[in-house]
């Protein structure tokens, strides 16, 4: 959650989205906080008794982008056209965007170039309260989880990128504890609800063995 990042930096890629306050999901936030307190991530990202896991999803969806953001937002000087002309996540993956309504066919760009088009895109999914209602007794779309995957998938490539082409950076800024610490917890939850294809987790599999094989 974002609350392990503490005040080090609050310089961010795009607005930190917030959780309105005294909403339930505001209350499942504070409980997913107290539980990966305790330092189990394994039992932090289990689906709370009698919660709804859509609203579980949702909730912890709209963390991991605001942790993403902050984590990118303190690699951006070192995330340039010139340093990363195009998106990749080491020699073996290169992304290039698609969103299926304002660029439909796929196009080659730059990491930094790329990266914003896939923020902007989850946060309009995000500000869209047919998609994530805020409200109590709202539905949830039938599509819900399946936008829930994609939004989840494209977060998994910043950090892919991070690891392969910025580490050297984050080390530097003291920030692999951080990175890590994030990245595990977001490959426990993915991995709990089974919402992103092994196949996709392709570029940083050996590293999701290495953090995840000694919590099994």
């Amino acid at each position: 959650m974002s609350f392990l990042f503490g005040n080090r930096s609050s310089k961010t890629f795009k607005p930190k989205k917030n959780i309105p306050e005294g909403s339930h999901q505001y209350e499942l936030l504070k409980h997913a906080e107290a539980t990966l307190g305790s330092g189990n991530l394994r039992m932090a990202v289990m689906l709370p008794e009698g919660e709804d896991l859509n609203e579980w999803v949702a909730v912890n969806t709209v963390d991991f982008f605001n942790q993403i953001n902050m984590l990118y937002g303190t690699i951006t000087d070192f995330c340039t056209e010139e340093s990363c002309p195009v998106m990749s996540a080491g020699p073996k993956y290169e992304y290039h965007w698609a969103d299926g309504t304002n660029i439909k066919k796929p196009i080659k760009c730059s990491a930094p170039k790329y990266i914003d088009y896939l923020m902007t895109w989850v946060q309009d999914q995000l500000d869209d309260e047919t998609l994530f209602p805020s409200k109590i007794g709202v539905p949830f779309k039938r599509n819900f989880m399946s936008v829930a995957k994609t939004i989840l998938k494209r977060l998994f490539r910043v950090y892919a990128h991070i690891y392969h082409q910025h580490f050297d950076s984050v080390m530097q800024l003291q920030e692999e504890a951080h990175l890590n610490t994030s990245f595990k917890h977001f490959i426990f939850f993915v991995q709990e609800f089974n919402l992103i294809d092994r196949k996709e987790l392709a570029p940083l599999q050996e590293l999701i063995e290495k953090l995840t094989t000694k919590d099994r």
